[in-house]
């Protein structure tokens, strides 16, 4: 049977860097000063430097639609449905600017018979799917996949789809996006811990081609671990103003358990060179790294992705094997990890071809 190779990825995030407006922001928007004092600590020691979003963070733009200050102007926060507008206007500019950067050749476009999709902050349809073969100029033929409203595991599971085409269809490549605009989803709050988790997430697209030609990372086995009495951990619904996440501040304690007592049987880590674990923040780091016994250096492509862009939620694993693609050195084995609702890590095994 044929094998599946992770040949190449293109990142993109959009042009404004809200991090720090945001953070003053939040600080204003909170009412107590010991709330603003806890925010104020915790964004210190979040580890993240820069986040992306489509919204603007000029207050002075005609163009109100797509203006932060405007967007979440205190008192009258977007309905799901105006976000939705946005959503629809934002998403095709960024998955294209992930698209020119994965850099497909002529060739290579030809041979795509498959296209992934996965989304958790936005939908339309006719969808992002027609939107990349529409760009691309690919058959109308094309088959198309959205897996939906998955969360930050997303990928990981676009990734075991798109390994399944290409060992049934060998001559066939598979395209995978992972697109996220966390940043339409702020709610107006006075709950500590829906500020503090907001100021972990951004905007992102990965673009991925997946074949059966050698090169790239080889994609070995896939494996799906459900952490015990943690399903209402992770929660996130539509609502009349966005959509809602609930994310526990349980989960990171409830992660480096699952992986002292399971995560090296299931992983293997022992012959683990390279690891790429979702940032889902600082915390969520520090508990794989706790969990499992790794050296401080083992997840640095991880924080480093953390640090310059926060939490995407599914293209974040991929800005992290993107780095790892480009420094990796052939022979070395390696594990990817995401996390989401559920609660759920899923996991891939892979070694650089």
């Amino acid at each position: 049977m044929a094998e599946a190779y992770l040949r190449r990825i293109g990142t993109a995030v959009p042009e404004h860097d809200i991090h720090e407006k945001f953070i003053a922001f939040a600080m204003e928007m909170l009412e107590g000063r010991r709330a603003r004092n806890i925010f104020q600590r915790i964004a210190a020691k979040s580890e993240i430097h820069h986040r992306y979003s489509c919204l603007t963070d000029e207050p002075a733009r005609s163009d109100a639609a797509m203006d932060a200050f405007s967007f979440y102007a205190g008192g009258r926060f977007p309905s799901t449905a105006q976000r939705m507008k946005v959503f629809e206007q934002s998403a095709p500019a960024l998955l294209r600017k992930a698209l020119d950067r994965l850099v497909l050749s002529a060739e290579e476009r030809s041979r795509i018979r498959h296209v992934i999709v996965t989304c958790c902050t936005g939908f339309y349809a006719p969808g992002m799917d027609f939107d990349i073969i529409d760009y691309l100029g690919l058959p109308p033929s094309t088959e198309r996949t959205m897996l939906g409203f998955m969360g930050c595991y997303a990928a990981i599971n676009a990734l075991k789809l798109a390994r399944h085409v290409v060992r049934s269809e060998p001559n066939a490549h598979v395209l995978v996006v992972n697109l996220e605009l966390c940043t339409l989803h702020f709610q107006s709050t006075q709950d500590l811990s829906e500020v503090i988790s907001f100021s972990l997430f951004a905007d992102g697209c990965a673009a991925s081609l997946v074949t059966s030609e050698p090169g790239g990372l080889a994609m070995e086995s896939f494996h799906a671990m459900q952490i015990e009495d943690s399903r209402d951990l992770i929660t996130w619904r539509v609502g009349d103003l966005g959509f809602d996440m609930f994310l526990s501040t349980h989960v990171p304690a409830r992660i480096a358990k699952a992986m002292r007592e399971h995560g090296s049987s299931v992983t293997n880590c022992g012959d683990v060179q390279l690891w790429a674990v979702h940032p889902g923040g600082r915390s969520i780091l520090d508990a794989v790294e706790d969990g499992l016994g790794l050296a401080p250096d083992a997840l640095r492509n991880s924080r480093d992705v953390l640090a310059s862009f926060g939490n995407m939620s599914s293209a974040t694993v991929m800005f992290v094997l993107e780095r790892m693609l480009r420094e990796a050195a052939g022979g070395e084995s390696g594990c990817a990890m995401s996390f989401g609702p559920g609660l759920t890590a899923e996991i891939m095994r892979f070694h650089v071809a």
